[in-house]
Formats: C-alpha cells, sequence, structure tokens
C-alpha cells in the first residue's frame, strides 16, 4: 500500500495529522478558465497537464457531487454553452506541448478532467485520438489519464476511448445505493448497479477512485467510512475487480459546506481491508 502527502514538507506531516479531522471545506468553489491548465503536481498523476473539453464559463455534468470543487451542477441555471471544437482542442494542446518541450519540463501524464465530465463531449473518442498522436510527438513517456464518472458507459464510443488510454481512473464513493445517491446526486436516474455493470466492461482493467468523506447534506448525515458502507463497498471491488484503488478525502473547497476530512489512520484502515483483496492500494 502507497501512501502521498499533497503539498506537505516533510516536517510538516504532523500539522497535516493534527489537524486533518478539523478540516470543513468552507472556501468558494472555481472553474477552470482555458482549455489546457497546469502542468499542475497532482496527488495521483505527478506532474500533470489538464485538459478541460467543457465550457469555461459554467460547469457540465451528469453528476452533481456534494463535493465536487467545480461546484454545485445547475443545468437550468447554467449559460448556454458550446464545446470546444476538436480542431480548437488540438491546436491548444500541441502548442502547450511544443513549449513544454522547448523549456525542457517534465511531463508525467495528461489529464483529461476539468469543469465536469469529459467524456459528456461528442467528439471525446476523436480528441483522445488527436491526444495519442500528439503524446507520442511531443511526450512519448507520458501517460494519458482520464478522470470520469463512469455514467457515459453505455456510448461504446466513449468506452472505445477509454480503452485507448493508459489510466482510466473511474469513480465509485458508495457501496449502497442509498449513499450512491446521496453523495453523487446522478442527474441521469443512474443507479449504482447500473455503474457496476458498466465498469466490468474493462475487465478490472481500471483504476478505481473513492472519496471518502463525512458530514451533513439537507440535514442527512453522510459516512461512507462506517463498517456497512466499506462492506458492501469492498463487495463492490470483488466485482469489479480493478488494478488499482485510490483512496482519497477532502483536499478542495466544496459545495457542501458540512462536509468533514477523513482521518490519514482511517484511509489506511480501509487501505488494508482493500489489499488484502489483493488489490494495489494507493493513499492521498
Amino acid at each position: 500500500m502507497q501512501v502521498f502527502f499533497s503539498s506537505l514538507k516533510a516536517d510538516e506531516s504532523h500539522i497535516y495529522l493534527q489537524t486533518k479531522e478539523l478540516y470543513l471545506c468552507r472556501m468558494e468553489t472555481k472553474l477552470f478558465d482555458s482549455i489546457i491548465f497546469g502542468p499542475i503536481k497532482s496527488r495521483r498523476l505527478g506532474v500533470s497537464l489538464g485538459i478541460n473539453l467543457l465550457p469555461t464559463n459554467s460547469k457540465l455534468c451528469n453528476f452533481d457531487c456534494i463535493y465536487c470543487e467545480c461546484g454545485w451542477t445547475d443545468l437550468k441555471k447554467a449559460p448556454k454553452f458550446k464545446f470546444h471544437s476538436r480542431k480548437e482542442i488540438k491546436e491548444a494542446l500541441e502548442y502547450k506541448l511544443q513549449h513544454l518541450l522547448n523549456q525542457k519540463e517534465k511531463l508525467c501524464s495528461i489529464t483529461f478532467a476539468g469543469n465536469g465530465e469529459p467524456t459528456l463531449h461528442p467528439e471525446f473518442e476523436e480528441i483522445i485520438n488527436d491526444t495519442i498522436e500528439l503524446r507520442d510527438k511531443y511526450y512519448p513517456n507520458s501517460k494519458i489519464s482520464v478522470l470520469s464518472n463512469s455514467l457515459m458507459l453505455n456510448n461504446s464510443k466513449v468506452v472505445s476511448a477509454l480503452k485507448k488510454v493508459d489510466k482510466r481512473i473511474l469513480k465509485l464513493d458508495a457501496g449502497t445505493e442509498a449513499l450512491f445517491q446521496k453523495i453523487d446526486q446522478p442527474l441521469n436516474n443512474r443507479t449504482l448497479e447500473w455503474v457496476v455493470y458498466h465498469l466490468n466492461q474493462f475487465n478490472g482493467d481500471l483504476t478505481i477512485q473513492t472519496m471518502f468523506l463525512k458530514g451533513v447534506h439537507k440535514a442527512q448525515p453522510i459516512d461512507n467510512t462506517t463498517d456497512y458502507e466499506v462492506d458492501s463497498w469492498l463487495e463492490l471491488l470483488k466485482i469489479i475487480k480493478p488494478k488499482e484503488v485510490m483512496l482519497y478525502s477532502l483536499d478542495r473547497p466544496t459545495p457542501e459546506t458540512n462536509l468533514e476530512k477523513i482521518s490519514f489512520e482511517k484511509l489506511q484502515e480501509i487501505g488494508k481491508k482493500v489489499e488484502q483483496l489483493g488489490i494495489k492500494t494507493l493513499i492521498y
């Protein structure tokens, strides 16, 4: 089991451990204001260059997660948007990669994330093809990663595209239907059973990422770290059989302000249970 401290010097880790359970996310959320952002030092992916396929003036997602750094999903109030074109995205990415290479910058990952769910872009597969071409030209040793909520896995082109990238990092935040609905709040009537069924298309060749948290939302308690919830989540991992699981807790602003960071020791405890299933576990 690997453990990482994000953005902390070695002599600061004890401060984190003393204050982690008191951390409340009361800061304002934010949107990415460009197609290409970074590179940033990612907790999970190293030096990562981000690609935002979504509008820069609003969040676009089929989840309304209570912890999303981009804020609430409000499709009714969202301004009219237009997807960045495939041509725009390719040109912006090539320009940035050329610049980084000229500056002899290190790059570990080209990562699709941004203001919502990247697989919603209608040309997602074609954009992945362009990204592979440019990666091979400029940074052949870097990985291509996609952070996705899994809700577009009924689209064959999305699945095809995800199978081409190096790291498919797919969300699974709960082990029970009730908590799945409370934490992730899908906007298209998807169920947890539906998600697990479609995750099996990758035959275990995927990474599961899980946000652990507790708090209150709409006067309802939220806690996916209880024994019952963790055991239920582990049963789903047995079905999916991912090659890797990433465990993490709150590190950025959240739209729901009554959320609490999970202790490092608790994440370790859960991680040990995952490793007992024979699955590589990373804790952030």
